[in-house]
């Protein structure tokens, strides 16, 4: 399946997080408390799992972004974790006094997850390197769309040079959003493309982006699958594999990694949307987060045996 040839370059550019996962029977209510059955402490970020399933899937990824101190200990356990996953992170700016985002995030036996995150405020007045030094053998840019403010001039040169940039959206959008132009795929989660759209239907606010941005636009729905403008401006979906949850996070940034890499390796976009689902859907009935991100060969086996998608239960992509 992969192209022939060296494996494709990917720059991922995002915010790292160190996150501390607890199952739960139930997220506890409110001003009450809850035993857990299990503590993991893994690294995460929506780019950050994109990255890691690109390097498991056959790419090379280079990471670029804002992280804390030197000093600190959080970036220290991310650094390590992304070395072990062999992500290139020349790129990583350290930013002295800041503290790199931590989350606190709840895992019900069903997969569907519940977090709190805090960013320092400061991450955002990051300088990144030279696109030059960035963009070098680069064949595509997969971004967190929160952090257009300091990488649009970047995708913008990106795009200049042919190179295709994906946002991977988790959070609604303004219409006035750089990214919104600059991009030249845009994949959004479906609660997130209906509030930037401003319209309860996922079909429906595609549509509405569609008059606002010449990127390809998709939305996921977890279970029900990706729907999707094709190149004539009609909808489309592609149904999700069924599988049986147990830990649905990173689902969705598994998601986009895999979908940037098959479109770097010269995958049309029915081809990637399918092979983006099947490796999402492999994440989610393992925990993990984005170190749950399957491998190639998995994903190789896993397809064949799926002639035809059917809807699964993968909540939360």
């Amino acid at each position: 399946m992969a192209a022939s040839g060296i494996a494709p370059r990917i720059l991922c550019i995002g915010i790292p997080v160190r996150d501390l996962t607890f199952r739960v029977e139930a997220v506890p209510e409110r001003g009450s408390k809850a035993n857990a059955t299990h503590l993991a402490e893994i690294c995460g970020g929506n780019a950050l799992n994109a990255a890691i399933a690109i390097a498991r899937l056959g790419g090379r990824v280079a990471f670029a972004g804002p992280m804390g101190d030197a000093n600190e200990t959080a970036s220290g356990f991310i650094l390590g974790r992304m070395a072990a996953e062999r992500i290139e992170t020349t790129h990583i700016v350290r930013m002295p006094g800041v503290v790199t985002p931590v989350s606190a995030i709840m895992i019900e036996p069903s997969g569907e997850r519940t977090l709190a995150i805090y960013r320092d405020p400061a991450l955002w007045t990051v300088k990144l390197p030279e696109a030059d030094d960035l963009l070098a053998d680069c064949r595509a840019v997969l971004v967190e769309s929160r952090c257009a403010s300091f990488c649009t001039d970047l995708c913008t040169e990106a795009r200049r040079r042919g190179i295709a940039v994906v946002g991977g959206v988790d959070r609604a959008m303004a219409l006035t959003d750089a990214l919104l132009t600059v991009a030249s795929h845009l994949l959004f989660a479906s609660e997130q493309i209906q509030k930037t759209a401003g319209i309860a239907d996922d079909g429906e606010a595609l549509k509405r982006l569609a008059r606002a941005t010449p990127a390809f636009l998709a939305a996921t729905r977890g279970p029900r699958g990706t729907i999707w403008l094709n190149e004539s401006g009609g909808l489309e979906e592609t149904t999700a594999f069924p599988v049986q949850a147990v830990d649905t996070l990173g689902a969705g940034d598994v998601f986009h990694g895999a979908f940037t890499l098959r479109l770097a390796e010269g995958g049309d976009l029915r081809e990637a949307l399918r092979f983006a689902a099947a490796a999402a859907a492999l994440k989610c009935i393992r925990h993990g987060g984005g170190l749950g991100a399957p491998q190639r060969a998995e994903v190789e086996e896993f397809l064949p045996n799926q002639v035809e998608p059917a809807r699964g239960r993968a909540p939360g992509i």
